[in-house]
């Protein structure tokens, strides 16, 4: 079976046009090699391939007839990606979240109640930088 038609087939990519794209840009790898999308995938065969910033590796354990259900996919895969991948994706995730671009606009309401939590911790947690009226009398 063709490596695009493969990684369609056990349910990385939605269509297999975006598996052929991933191929032809050099995402894909069999054995260490890159490929086309046209290569021959065969049983015990190591696929590396990068997507959503994620470097996948899975080992074939068997090819398909056709697309299989999400619950039939580890028949005919072993998923051998470490785990410090995902969560590498998981730090980008948050970093993602609170980045503002600088002169983007005014802060929102929300940015706002976040700065204001912010310095009343500061304040509470250090409280000798603010000057307090009573100890002066």
């Amino acid at each position: 079976m063709r490596i695009d038609k493969y990684l369609w087939c056990v349910r990385y990519y939605k269509t297999r046009t975006l598996a052929t794209t991933a191929c032809k840009k050099g995402h894909v790898r069999v054995n260490q090699d890159i490929v086309k999308p046209s290569r021959e995938v065969y049983a015990q065969d190591i696929i590396e391939f990068r997507k959503d910033q994620v470097n996948y590796k899975i080992i074939v354990n068997d090819i398909p007839e056709s697309r299989v259900g999400a619950k039939l996919v580890d028949i005919y895969r072993t998923d051998a990606t470490p785990k410090e991948q995902f969560e590498a994706q998981e730090l980008l995730k948050y970093s993602k979240d609170y980045y503002r671009k600088k002169g983007v606009g005014r802060p929102t309401k929300k940015d706002r109640r976040d700065i204001d939590d912010f310095t009343d911790d500061a304040a509470t947690e250090n409280p000798d930088n603010f000057t307090d009226l009573d100890a002066e009398e």
